[in-house]
């Protein structure tokens, strides 16, 4: 069974798995510096068993790829693009936009694309087209010209149909820290890129924060995990369906429930059993339980906080007044309301991004949007009059800092 646990235990247990990778991954990353795509390749034979005479995709892969590919399920990788460009396009800024705000004195910002950016999109112990989906198309929408995406060899055709679909301009067949270590450093063949955004295991977590020191990155974005705070009006059958589905992931993935019902992590664990048991993934599913556990808080306010501190990849709220604790909620990277909105949903098909910080970040980053893909420039222009009126401000704010010539570039401009 399943077991209690409290929200120390839970944030410890995510940040230590990290760690322990760290020199390993550093080696790996050495060897694709300093031996470039012979390391990609000899990587993958040694990882994923894939012997490679190139790492690049080419257009006739690609189209080999169409023709295995069974056309509905090309239909709905295109439904789900669809879907996911539209709520990103309700997240894209104006180019430039511009405020008088007082006489004389206009303000604003410009927007402008990263040109070259990489995604990472997992592969091994499953296919992941919805992946490369919200890693590209945010990309795309948000006007990034150059969008390279590295997946592990042998790369599953649906893969590689949904990055063309979402429009990547580059694939490669390189996967793990490796992966990483290539699109950070460069290679013979992978010219190095601005940000690298998407998640993966804990290796490509490590080797992602590592990197983060030559090139951006969105956030650590490692095994998936889900936060339930539910009182004793959920229904025990959904929320166990929420964890099985995050627990077949991968063996780190980890499901937290937390509930002011002393019954009722009894009752999703009954269900939760029988799921499991009949379950293709069930080994994975029973290792991903490990990491996974409960909490009876005594109130739905004090199960709130305890959200709160963990600060989940995926909430789900199952309470009798959801948007009364919805609008306690702080911490959560994403959050789904109600017993008709599962966070399969999120993963495939409503729009929203499913790459989102992990291991508690959601306390200070966001999801995977158009912002992680464009940067801003603060924008003024001034009147001889309005620079009059704010003159005496900067002046004497320079001249107290001992920065005269600040001073004097704004007082002989107005005389």
């Amino acid at each position: 069974m399943w077991k209690h646990t409290s929200e120390s235990l839970w944030k410890e247990n995510r940040e230590s798995k990290m760690d322990a990778v760290a020199d390993a991954v550093q080696d790996i990353i050495d060897l694709v510096k300093f031996e470039g795509d012979k390391a990609l390749i000899d990587l993958g034979f040694r990882f994923d068993k894939v012997s490679l005479s190139s790492v690049a995709v080419s257009r006739d892969e690609i189209e080999e790829a169409y023709e295995q590919a069974d056309p509905d399920l090309v239909d709905e990788i295109e439904a789900a693009a669809y879907n996911i460009q539209r709520f990103h396009e309700m997240q894209t800024p104006p180019d430039l936009w511009l405020k008088e705000v007082e006489p004389g004195v206009t303000l604003g910002v410009k927007s402008t694309p990263l040109e070259r950016v990489g995604c990472y999109i997992p592969g091994g112990r499953a296919a992941y087209p919805s992946t490369a989906l919200m890693c590209v198309v945010p990309a795309m929408v948000a006007g990034v010209s150059e969008v390279v995406a590295c997946t592990p060899p042998p790369v599953n055709p649906l893969t590689l149909v949904a990055l063309d679909v979402a429009g990547a301009t580059e694939i490669y067949k390189a996967g793990g820290a490796q992966a990483i270590a290539a699109m950070a450093l460069g290679t013979e063949t992978i010219c190095p890129v601005q940000k690298i955004v998407g998640p993966g295991n804990v290796y490509v977590t490590a080797a992602k924060m590592i990197l983060s020191k030559v090139v951006d990155i969105d956030f650590p974005a490692g095994p998936s995990e889900i936060g339930v705070i539910a009182d004793s009006s959920a229904d025990p059958e959904y929320i166990a369906l929420d964890m099985v589905a995050q627990a077949e992931h991968d063996p780190s993935s980890a499901c937290l429930l937390v509930t002011d019902d002393p019954e009722l992590p009894g009752e999703v664990w009954r269900a939760m059993e029988g799921m499991i048991e009949a379950a293709p993934r069930k080994d994975i599913m029973k290792k991903a339980l490990e990491n996974s556990g409960y909490i009876v808080a005594d109130s739905m306010d004090l199960a709130v906080e305890v959200m709160n501190e963990v600060a989940p990849e995926h909430l789900s709220i199952q309470a009798r007044d959801p948007l009364s604790v919805l609008s306690r909620v702080s911490n959560a990277g994403s959050i789904f309301i109600g017993p008709h909105t599962p966070v399969a949903a999120g993963d495939y098909a409503s729009g929203t991004n499913h790459v989102l910080p992990t291991a508690g970040r959601s306390a200070t980053r966001s999801g995977l949007n158009v912002a992680h893909f464009r940067k801003t420039s603060t924008v003024q222009m001034i009147t001889e009059d309005g620079l009059r009126s704010m003159a005496s401000t900067i002046a004497a704010l320079a001249r107290a800092e001992g920065l005269h010539a600040h001073a004097e570039s704004v007082l002989r401009r107005v005389g």
